[in-house]
């Protein structure tokens, strides 16, 4: 049989380790500066970091699709220089 007792055991130290190392965690230094300093204006602090994060994949996304749009713009404007690449590779291929 299958003895889980040494990943039990592993499990159950990484869960204590963390548990006992959260208690001396604090905020991040700019949170903790910011409150200091602003008077608590960690409110907006957060909004604008929300929204940087989720507007970060759909900006990605967006600039790497019109890249590739516009390549396959320009690809389909002069159709002759990509048939003409194709064809040199061919006749090299075949030499």
């Amino acid at each position: 049989m299958f003895d889980c007792r040494p990943a039990v055991h592993r499990q159950l130290f990484s869960i204590v380790f963390v548990l006992a190392i959260a208690s001396g965690v604090s905020a991040c230094p700019n949170c903790k500066n910011a409150i200091a300093e602003n008077g608590g204006n960690l409110i907006q602090g957060y909004f604008w970091s929300i929204c940087f994060m989720m507007s970060m994949p759909f900006i990605i996304l967006g600039s790497l699709s019109g890249y590739f749009y516009l390549q396959v713009l320009k690809a389909r404007k002069d159709p002759a220089s990509t048939f003409t690449v194709s064809v040199k590779a061919a006749e090299k291929t075949s030499v």
